[in-house]
C-alpha cells in the first residue's frame, strides 16, 4: 500500500499502519476483505442496493463445526440505508478447538448465504486452506 499510494513520510506509514494493522490475524480468527466489483455505475448501484446486508451472511466452517458468521466493519459503519458498500472489513472468530482442527488437518469452507446472493466454496483447495491455517500460528 506503501508503495502504491507513494507514502514515504513517518506520519503517512505509521497512519496506514493504524488502518491496516487491526486485519493482521491474532492466532484465532481469519480476516479479509471484501470486494463487491461491478464495472458498470449503474449496475453497481442496483446490486449495492439488492446486498444490504451481505457482510453479514458471509460465513467460514470448519469440517464439524457449525458455520462461523463474519463479524463486519468493526472500524466503521459501511452500510447505509440504501446500499451496502463495495468493500468491507471482516472477522471470523474461531474457537480453541476450531483453531486446533484446522491445524490438525480438518477442511474449511467458506461461502455466504444472503438472500440475493449465494456461493459457496467447500472444501476449500489445499493450498488456500494451508495458507490460511498459517495465520492462525
Amino acid at each position: 500500500m506503501l508503495r502504491i499510494e507513494k507514502i514515504f513520510e513517518e506520519e503517512g506509514i505509521e497512519h496506514e499502519l493504524e488502518a491496516y494493522n487491526p486485519l493482521i490475524p491474532d492466532g484465532r480468527n481469519l480476516k479479509a476483505t471484501m470486494l463487491i466489483e461491478y464495472e458498470d455505475v449503474d449496475v453497481r448501484r442496483r446490486e449495492l442496493a439488492r446486498l444490504r446486508g451481505v457482510e453479514d451472511r458471509l460465513w467460514v466452517q470448519v469440517e464439524g463445526a457449525p458455520r462461523v458468521y463474519a463479524i463486519a466493519d468493526e472500524d466503521l459503519e459501511r452500510e447505509n440505508e440504501e446500499k451496502t458498500s463495495a468493500v468491507h472489513f471482516v472477522r471470523f472468530e474461531l474457537t480453541d478447538a476450531m483453531a486446533a482442527a484446522l491445524r490438525g488437518g480438518a477442511a474449511l469452507s467458506v461461502g455466504v448465504d444472503h438472500e440475493n446472493y449465494r456461493a459457496e466454496a467447500s472444501p476449500l483447495p489445499a493450498a488456500v486452506r494451508n495458507a490460511l491455517v498459517a495465520d492462525l500460528d
